[in-house]
């Protein structure tokens, strides 16, 4: 039997954070409502959703995730370490309650898209290869090589969520608008343009630390 479409789900709004599809997030439980909520997410199906809270505006992000525990471990004093990992794109469509903890009325989001077309491919290609370039380059300035995970996705819809959860540096709301976007070619060309921005930055000052390298 498949997911319903709507459904209730606990909510976790998290500072900052935004987890997409098949990413790892470690939680450390502490405060007594979010204790409440787990017990009862542990009790039911393992599932809650995560979503960004923007401490500068106050506001709960519309879309998140959904996360599904695969380990948990409560401690002497109640607090749990739990690790997570993301499921399917949700969207908020109301809070039904606020206590003891938030719960969301939520819809599943899939991406829609051209799943197997030439033009998918090629852009995945593209990005894979801008992927690779920015590695190498960091790997040159920090002295270090560095490489992609053997593991790294094939598939457009995964390799665009994996890149989105490794962008680095404060890209909060970036990732967020990653995650709302529901066509996996849009989300591709925007990773895309971010990637190559960083591999001409890099390129440029790879020239200069050669030029400047004394022989």
């Amino acid at each position: 039997m498949g997911e319903l479409a709507v459904r209730e789900l606990p909510l976790f709004p998290l500072p900052d954070v935004v987890l997409f599809p098949q990413e790892v997030l470690p939680l450390h439980i502490f405060e007594p409502r979010y204790r409440m909520m787990l017990r009862t997410v542990l009790a039911e199906d393992r599932r809650f959703g995560v979503v960004r809270w923007d401490p500068t505006s106050q506001r709960m992000a519309d879309v998140g995730c959904c996360a599904e525990i695969i380990h948990s471990q409560t401690q002497d004093d109640d607090h749990s370490n739990i690790v997570t990992m993301g499921q399917q794109r949700f969207r908020v469509l109301d809070i039904v309650r606020e206590a003891p903890f938030r719960v969301g009325l939520v819809s599943w989001i899939e991406d829609s898209g051209e799943a197997g077309t030439d033009a998918l491919e090629e852009l995945t290609a593209q990005v894979t290869q801008a992927l690779h370039d920015v590695v190498e380059l960091t790997g040159k300035l920090i002295g270090k090589p560095a490489a992609l995970p053997p593991d790294l996705p094939e598939l457009p819809r995964e390799l665009s969520f994996w890149i989105a959860s490794h962008l680095g540096g404060p890209v909060a709301e970036q990732q967020q608008g990653l995650l709302e976007i529901t066509d996996t070619s849009d989300r591709l060309r925007q990773e895309y343009e971010l990637l190559d921005h960083t591999r001409r930055q890099l390129a440029a000052r790879t020239v200069l630390k050669d030029t400047f390298q004394p022989q």
